[in-house]
């Protein structure tokens, strides 16, 4: 352009001329660009958080909330949490103990991370090392370390977004130390806990503290959920028995709320709000102007996705594939665990998928009866053939079939105490085989028990009789069924996995074929209402 120029013979005039018009021209490109700048430092820019809980293994959703991430960086400061439950519940934590949902979540790169109770479902030292591999920040106000009396991981981090402190704090369902028992013992010695007892003190003082380090806003990352349980904890109660609280990001009970308010103990209203589970939904909260709005984007409405992200993912899947692919059997029926509401019906009623699991149990460790935990079954399958994928998707813990030994009368009460909650979901809703029995859900009672002799015949229960149990170790060592197997004689520990047990029976003794025979729950439990 220089070059150009320079051989243009032209008068002094024209060369002023062609230096007003430059400069000009040089304003008009640099002047906006100033004035533009100016505004964006002027405009205070809106923050957005987006929140997951209960992924349980649905690794695809990763690349997905990583994508939402980075177009909306263009235009807001944002930050990506989760509200725990995520290295178990699907088949990339079954085939490798958590470890591929631990390299997905790494490439995510979360802001903030608590704990679900079934990061309890490996030794807690396992999980920690998950959980160090992610490289996030873990935020857990309620679990302690039973010796020392201290907390394991830091109550609350604050986040400055431009000159905004937000507090993030992280609050485990004390649910968890009876569901998820072992975890928290080496042996009969306890080393951490939850702080049932005082749980509201320890995070109105969480609160406190957080506020007092500056945090114009407070976030609860809660896996407490929506339902009463034995230790009287919520995520509802938190709000009404703390101040100081914005917004509870809530998981545990799959719940989808895109916007809640509950009045907290000093009158002033505090959101709640959960996305589903397995990525049914985004979290989207948008701080702007002072004020907060929640909405839940529906993971099918989400086209966007990190290269990074998607990459780890399909190496993951990759990986799986090389071991899931067989296919185990052919089924000629859809094995269910929903309603038709989409409830989980296998906390609350039987189903066809729980009588064959424990058709499974019964027959292949040859106990009189068997029981199943309804949350321990995981998902529904529709007919066609099933691959080891499709059976780890369906029970994808580290649990073992084990047979232990219980009075008659032992059974009853199991039956009653774990059928007393219908019709509100519960895991610990026992799904069975070779026994029948009628709930009376009025007065929380069961009664015609029935046990399968070994004619094929039902005969009633004899309370006084001693009977074997397959289940597996999750319910006899502090787990299901509210400990009530917890004493009872162990008179076998099995160490195959309870889905190898599943395949060994569809593959051996159904021959690699589900019938019509298991078109409908067999009427062993009969609900009165």
């Amino acid at each position: 352009m220089h070059r150009i120029l320079t051989q243009i013979p032209l008068t002094y005039i024209m060369k002023k001329q062609f230096y007003c018009f430059l400069c000009a021209l040089l304003a008009v490109m640099i002047v906006p660009e100033q004035t533009v700048s100016a505004t964006c430092k002027q405009k205070k820019k809106s923050i957005v958080i987006l929140y997951e809980n209960d992924v349980h293994c649905a690794i695809d959703g990763y690349q997905a909330i990583a994508g939402l991430r980075d177009v909306v960086a263009d235009t807001a400061y944002v930050a990506v949490v989760s509200s725990g439950d995520f290295v178990q519940g699907g088949t990339a934590g079954a085939l490798s103990r958590g470890g591929y949902v631990a390299d997905v979540m790494r490439t995510v790169g979360y802001d903030a991370i608590t704990l679900g109770n079934h990061e309890f479902d490996f030794p807690v030292k396992h999980t920690d090392s998950l959980l160090r591999y992610i490289g996030a920040p873990i935020v857990c106000a309620n679990l302690y370390n039973h010796e020392t009396n201290r907390p394991v991981y830091q109550p609350f981090i604050i986040k400055k977004f431009g000159k905004t402190k937000i507090a993030f704090i992280g609050a485990t369902t004390p649910g968890a130390f009876y569901t998820e028992m072992s975890a928290f013992y080496d042996g009969d010695r306890q080393i951490y806990d939850l702080r049932e007892t005082t749980f509201f003190d320890v995070l109105q003082q969480t609160i406190n503290a957080a506020r007092k380090k500056g945090a114009k806003y407070v976030v609860v990352l809660s896996h407490l959920g929506e339902d009463p349980d034995r230790t009287g904890v919520n995520s509802h109660e938190l709000a009404k028995r703390t101040t100081g609280i914005d917004i509870i990001l809530d998981g545990h009970t799959h719940s989808v709320i895109e916007h809640d308010t509950v009045l907290n103990a000093a009158g002033k209203p505090v959101i709640v709000t959960e996305t589903g589970t397995k990525f049914a939904h985004i979290g989207h909260l948008l701080i702007r102007d002072n004020k907060m709005t929640t909405r839940l984007i529906p993971f099918n409405t989400i086209t966007q996705r990190n290269a990074r992200v998607k990459a780890a993912t399909d190496s993951v899947e990759w990986l799986m594939r090389e071991k899931t692919q067989r296919v185990v059997c052919h089924s000629d029926v859809a094995l269910r665990i929903l309603n038709e509401n989409g409830d989980q019906q296998v906390r609350m009623a039987e189903t066809n998928l729980g009588d064959l699991v424990c058709d499974a149990y019964r027959v292949i460790t040859g106990a009189d009866i068997a029981l199943a935990n309804g949350g321990g079954i995981r998902s529904e399958k529709f007919a066609g053939d099933l691959t080891y994928g499709d059976i780890a998707d369906i029970l994808p813990y580290d649990n073992n079939l084990w047979i232990v030994e219980a009075s008659g009368q032992r059974i009853i009460d199991l039956l009653q105490k774990n059928t007393s909650f219908i019709p509100v979901e519960d895991g610990s809703f026992p799904q069975v085989s070779g026994v029948r029995f009628s709930v009376h859900v009025a007065d929380r009672t069961v009664s015609d028990v029935e046990v399968l002799n070994r004619d094929g015949q039902y005969e009633p229960i004899n309370p006084k009789r001693t009977y074997t149990i397959g289940t597996i170790d999750y319910c006899v060592t502090g787990g299901g069924f509210y400990d009530m197997l917890k004493d009872c004689k162990v008179i076998h520990r099995g160490n195959e996995l309870y889905r190898d047990v599943l395949v060994r029976y569809l593959e051996s003794n159904l021959g690699g074929h589900v019938s019509n025979d298991y078109a409908e729950p067999q009427g062993r439990i009969h609900i009165i209402y």
